[in-house]
Parts: structure tokens; C-alpha cells; sequence
């Protein structure tokens, strides 16, 4: 998937508009609709960037035709940014949680290699 399918995935599964999206990474409405039909040349870098950061995703995932979905540093640095909002208490769940599954990944390798 190139550059322009991905922007307008990125877009779709946040429920953006592509004016929400022109206005985040300052560019006009029509660029970016170009950009999605794959009609815009060579898009600046710049811009590039400013797209990957609005939508939280690396730089690479933007321009490598080969990558399927966002690398897992660009999702967990997410998971970072979007807990700073949470209550102390919440924090603690979601170490909890990430703790559980831990656990649970190991028992279940060790189980898979005691076979």
C-alpha cells in the first residue's frame, strides 16, 4: 500500500475529515485529497513528517510499500502519550495489565516447548 491509501486508512479509522487533517499538518483540503488518489509528486518531507506525527505513526510506515501496520515502538509510544491523561489509579490497571499478559505469554510458550 503506498502513501496515499494509508494516509486516507489513518484518516478513515480516526474519523477524520480530510479538512481535520489539511488543518492539523497545514496544507490545503485539495493536497491532501491529492495525496490520497496518489495524484500529488513527491510530497516534501516535511510534510511527510508532519503527516506521521499527526497521526502517530513512524515516518517509515508512511513510505515503505512493504510494511502491513504501524511499527509496534510508534504504538506503544501511543499507549505512552494517551496514559499521561489517566488517573493514577488507571495507570496501575494498565501496568497490571500489561504484567498479566506477560505471564500469561510465558506460560503458554513454556507450555508450547515443554510438548
Amino acid at each position: 500500500m503506498g502513501l496515499g491509501p494509508k494516509i486516507r486508512q489513518l484518516r478513515t479509522d480516526r474519523d477524520q475529515s480530510l479538512q481535520q487533517v489539511a488543518d492539523a499538518v497545514g496544507v490545503s483540503k485539495a493536497h491532501i485529497c491529492e495525496l490520497e488518489k496518489e495524484r500529488a509528486d513527491n510530497p516534501s518531507i516535511a510534510l511527510v513528517t508532519r503527516l506521521a506525527d499527526h497521526f502517530n505513526v513512524s515516518i517509515r510506515y508512511l513510505i515503505d510499500e512493504d510494511m502491513n501496520a504501524p511499527d509496534v515502538d510508534d504504538v506503544i509510544a501511543r499507549i505512552c502519550r494517551l496514559a499521561r491523561n489517566l488517573h493514577v489509579h488507571e495507570v496501575a490497571l494498565l501496568d497490571d495489565m500489561v504484567t498479566s499478559m506477560l505471564k500469561h505469554k510465558a506460560s503458554v510458550s513454556e507450555g508450547t516447548q515443554a510438548v
